[in-house]
């Protein structure tokens, strides 16, 4: 008697060649299950290469709607004889491997765990197009339609995709669905379709989206009121500016004129970047730059200047595996500290941690808003795997009577209304000082923003006790942050826990999953999201309220902890470090089996519970 088929619980892995046009077509396929109300979360896992390496696009489908990476590949579609030795040994007992049988496959690549399902690619193109290029773009398109009957995916919902793909190029749109209908043909000729993994319609995603973070970054500036792009190209942040570009080209052009109102600058380094992101905030305008952590290291020196000399300023910094080049298109959360304590002396800047598209989209908003607010740089702390990835999300939303907070500025009214101004007077004993925007008054409210140390009326000054002032004020400055920055979530249960878990950004799906999946093992645990650095209360609150605290984070050197430890004392004896990174993203799995492992130790030192390679 056969098993009871798996119904929309599976992951799949298509395995090709970088530059084969395959990132469309494996693309299609997570849209369609999406489209089919089936909660989805892909990965895309590229080389840091043009052309020629391998390349894999991971999906996992999960009725429950756990969106973690999950180990254990159910399917691997593999058309790339480079890694297909790999690809073999990476799918699960009794799990399928779907490849090209044009040629016989090597013996050496035979299991007897796992079922194979040739398809012969290569000698269907062959036979149906002329064009070489044809038949490298089309062999992705034959394998997504013998999916559809492999797995029964809605095929109506393939060439809708397929149409609204090709909106505006419908010379495209037949041969698409042509490719589509090829595979999909062989496949229910030559197999027992569908097979014991197969997809059902559900109701599952509502009116939520799939969406990118950095889309939804660029989105964010645009309607933030960014009207300054200043970047050095590097992955995986580009897109960033790519999309705030491709918005601003709708959004931001005159009606009548036509005049472009935005301003996109390509620097030569990302040091001077940052420079041009200071110069026009300081002039009134808001903008930003984007980067990943080596731009951090060469935007340090202009992130001081910001910090002391109070000019907003925003940056994206979408984390990826370092240090050095790293590995530049795989996932860490490894520029905390640098991002926190960015640039020599004493310095802190405020940090915000999405999870979601939408959350970058709320704070990418949100951190101009404080940047003016606090006159200093916010940083929003991405990563490659939330902004290259698809994440699903709930729809984004911004309010028609929302006003923009430029924070304290003077107007010349207000200029001629005072006896002296003071740029770095602290009227209000919370830190934050009032600014002019340059030409707002024609005699007064000029200064000097100096980068060197000052007194109150920004006058030039090496004297201890002024810069002691200044310095202690900048403190101030950032206690008063506290209860402006985005508090933390908390994830409660309804009995008492002595467990705790503190996690962040992308680490967020896959440790609810682990939370889930701990109760079920009777383990109790409760959990807190960070959102922001400065940390509130409710941190150091929570740290307290529970025996056992685990952290995760996905670095070697659990930066969270220790910035958590450096800003809040806590006892780091008090803090258990989970850390993964491998640069793939976390797992609820790893999650699990850490927290179990260290509970079951009793004298297990709060730092030293890391599986072999922080795998």
């Amino acid at each position: 008697m056969s098993a009871s088929p798996i119904v929309n619980d599976l992951v799949i892995r298509f395995a090709n060649v970088n530059g084969t046009g395959s990132a469309s077509a494996n693309g299609l396929f997570a849209k369609a299950v999406f489209r089919m109300g089936i909660p989805v979360s892909p990965k895309n896992i590229f080389p840091s290469n043009i052309q020629g390496l391998p390349t894999w696009y991971e999906v996992r489908v999960s009725e429950k709607g756990y969106l973690g990476r999950r180990e254990g590949l159910d399917i691997v579609v593999s058309v790339n004889p480079q890694s297909m030795p790999q690809d073999v040994r990476s799918v699960r007992e009794e799990g399928y491997f779907l490849y090209d049988n044009t040629k016989p496959l090597d013996i050496r690549l035979q299991r007897n765990d796992i079922h194979y399902i040739g398809l012969p690619l290569t000698r269907i193109c062959l036979a149906e197009y002329r064009d070489p290029r044809q038949r490298l773009l089309f062999k992705n398109m034959i394998y997504i339609g013998a999916l559809a009957a492999l797995l029964d995916i809605d095929f109506s919902v393939l060439k809708n995709l397929v149409q609204d793909q090709f909106q505006g190029k419908e010379k495209l749109i037949a041969p698409n669905i042509h490719a589509l209908e090829l595979g999909c043909q062989y496949a229910l000729e030559h197999f027992d379709c569908p097979l014991g993994l197969r997809l059902e319609k559900r109701d599952l995603v509502g009116d939520r989206i799939l969406m990118d973070g950095n889309a939804a970054v660029g989105l964010g500036a645009i309607y933030a009121g960014a009207t300054v792009a200043a970047w050095y190209p590097i992955t995986p942040s580009t897109s960033v500016v790519d999309s705030f570009d491709k918005y601003c080209k709708r959004l931001r052009i005159d009606a009548g004129s036509g005049a472009r109102k935005y301003a996109i600058i390509q620097a030569e380094d990302e040091l001077a970047a940052m420079g041009m992101v200071i110069g026009a905030s300081w002039n009134g305008a808001r903008a930003f730059t984007a980067t990943s952590g080596p731009g951090v290291s060469l935007m340090s020196e202009f992130l001081g200047l910001a910090y002391f000399a109070e000019v907003p300023a925003v940056l994206v910094d979408v984390q990826r595996a370092g240090p050095s080049t790293g590995m530049p298109t795989r996932t860490q959360q490894s520029d905390i500290l640098a991002a926190a304590y960015a640039s020599h002396g004493d310095t802190r800047h405020v940090l915000l941690i999405p999870a979601t598209p939408k959350e970058c989209f709320d704070m990418m908003a949100e951190a101009f808003d404080l940047a003016e607010r606090l006159q200093t740089p916010v940083i929003l702390l991405s990563d490659l795997d939330l902004g290259m990835n698809d994440h699903v999300c709930d729809p984004l939303s911004w309010p028609d009577d929302r006003v923009y907070d430029r924070g304290k500025v003077l107007d010349a009214e207000q200029l001629d209304e005072l006896e002296r101004y003071g740029r770095y007077l602290d009227v209000d004993e919370d830190g934050i000082c009032y600014r002019t925007i340059p030409g707002a008054h024609p005699t007064r409210g000029a200064f000097f923003t100096r980068g060197s140390s000052k007194n109150e009326f920004a006058i030039y000054t090496e004297s201890d006790e002024d810069y002691a002032k200044n310095m202690d004020r900048l403190v101030r400055k950032w206690n008063t942050a506290k209860s402006m920055v985005p508090e933390p979530i908390f994830y409660p249960r309804s009995e008492p826990c002595r467990i705790g878990v503190i996690f962040f950004g992308t680490s967020t799906a896959s440790t609810l999953e682990a939370i889930e999946r701990l109760a079920e093992e009777s383990i109790r645990v409760e959990g807190l999201r960070l959102r922001a650095v400065p940390f509130s209360e409710d941190v150091e609150r929570f740290i307290e309220e529970h025996e056992e605290v685990f952290l995760v984070e996905q670095n070697r050197d659990a930066q969270m902890r220790t910035l958590l430890v450096n800003e809040l004392g806590v006892n780091p004896q008090r803090l258990h470090a989970i850390l993964h990174y491998d640069g793939m993203p976390i797992t609820a799995r790893f999650i699990q089996q850490t927290i179990q492992s260290q509970l079951a130790s009793a004298d297990t030192p709060a730092m030293d519970q890391v599986a072999e390679g922080g795998r």
